[in-house]
């Protein structure tokens, strides 16, 4: 599985932004797809990326970190080969390195408990950067 992310930029405080994620080589018939964040600054021991969002494929479920709920929404494009984060009302806290996941799934019962950990998902993009600045 190849995910390439796109749309990052830096846009002042109250901005918003669309990330793209692209997805190409699925294996699996049902997947998830999640958005991760890393401030910047390296990840201090026992730390991960911050979960943002994911979406499910079979019945498109969803989820959010609650310093994001009401300002990013996640949708499925181009007939779930790319998964969008709208983000809007960004705020400098926001800054970071975006990079979409997938990991495969064989029911979402669970989802919303292993959905923000980054150890969950098997495949990465490299990540774009978006800026809000101070």
């Amino acid at each position: 599985v190849t995910l390439v992310e796109s749309g990052g930029d830096s846009v002042q405080p109250g901005g918003s932004l669309r990330l793209s994620c692209s997805i190409s080589g699925l294996a699996l018939d049902d997947y998830v797809i999640g958005w991760f964040r890393q401030a910047p600054g390296k990840l201090r021991e026992g730390e991960e990326r911050e979960g943002v969002a994911c979406i499910s494929s079979p019945d498109g479920v969803t989820y959010y970190a609650e310093s994001v709920k009401g300002r990013f929404a996640i949708s499925w494009g181009n007939g779930k080969s790319t998964v969008y984060l709208q983000m809007h009302t960004l705020k400098p806290e926001d800054t970071a390195v975006y990079s979409c996941a997938h990991t495969g799934i064989t029911t979402t019962g669970g989802l919303d408990e292993f959905w923000a950990h980054a150890v969950s998902y098997d495949f990465w993009g490299q990540g774009t950067q978006v800026t809000v600045p101070s």
